[in-house]
């Protein structure tokens, strides 16, 4: 390993890789960090995002035993020093060659610590993951070999049309979470409409800015108010624009589907690329 990543979250993560070196042995083939840690930068709330590609399924003791050790590995949202992990575990054959829809293997995230906690090691309805295109498509375009292969030489490229369907698989249902993780759907669907007109991942701060620059007047402090709170320059509270936030959300949702019948799926020059410093510092930010 490298020096690559801050000292911040080196600990975790070669507690992480140790785990997983020790669980899997030479069946193990790649770990990669990607993410906020690489594009845009870690945030006051940001994890930090792990994808492991693995030569074989992974047991139920194994799955225990990673559970067992990540709950002690990775920290609790704003609670203590530790940042929350986001692990995404896949069996090599089921995404090599690549097909739509993925399917993964093994996950944790602290949205699931409870389902753990209780002894659920399975508590997802099904192995079926859409959002591995976008994954993939991430961890090709910008991440850190932390063990293993190249990703190149383990991932084929996500073709244009299966990125876009992941991304817009559940667009319409990411409201229903605004009440109790409204910064969170804001920014999700900043990111989705920034990157559908224009085929850039940017991160959540800098699909903020995109959006703004596309909103209402009235609208703009919605999103300039999620910004700051991911960036960890305000608190989050809501009250003062509250009766803002639902048609500024609406709004976006309906941006997204008028969009998505001019999108050209088949277009061969359609690719997604990644939204650098040079890309948001000629957009210009708020």
């Amino acid at each position: 390993m490298t020096g690559f990543y801050c000292d911040e979250i080196k600990p975790q993560i070669q507690d992480s890789l140790h785990l997983l070196k020790d669980t899997f042995g030479s069946d193990l083939l790649g770990v990669y960090l990607y993410g906020s840690a690489l594009v845009g930068g870690l945030q006051k709330y940001s994890d930090i995002d792990l994808f492991v590609v693995n030569q074989r399924k992974t047991t139920k003791e194994e799955k225990t035993r990673l559970i067992e050790a990540l709950v002690q590995i990775s920290g609790i949202y704003m609670k203590g020093s530790k940042r929350p992990i986001e692990i995404t575990l896949v069996e090599h054959t089921m995404i090599q060659p690549w097909h739509y829809p993925p399917h993964f293997d093994f996950q944790y995230g602290e949205w699931l610590r409870e389902s753990f906690e209780r002894g659920v090691i399975e508590p997802w309805q099904t192995y079926e993951m859409p959002d591995l295109a976008l994954i993939v498509t991430q961890v090709l375009l910008k991440s850190h070999t932390i063990y293993g292969f190249e990703p190149k030489k383990l991932l084929s490229k996500v073709p244009y049309k299966d990125f876009m369907k992941a991304m817009l698989h559940d667009v319409d249902n990411i409201v229903k979470n605004l009440e109790h993780d409204t910064r969170n759907v804001l920014l999700t669907y900043a990111r989705i409409w920034s990157t559908l007109e224009t085929n850039l991942i940017r991160s959540k701060p800098a699909a903020a800015d995109w959006v703004i620059k596309h909103l209402p007047e009235s609208y703009q402090p919605v999103l300039k108010r999620a910004k700051l709170i991911c960036l960890g320059a305000e608190k989050e509270h809501w009250g003062d624009i509250e009766g803002h936030i639902k048609p500024c959300v609406d709004l976006m949702i309906k941006a997204i589907n008028t969009l998505v019948p001019s999108v050209d799926l088949s277009d061969p020059k359609n690719s997604i690329q990644l939204c650098d410093k040079e890309c948001q510092s000629s957009e210009g930010v708020f």
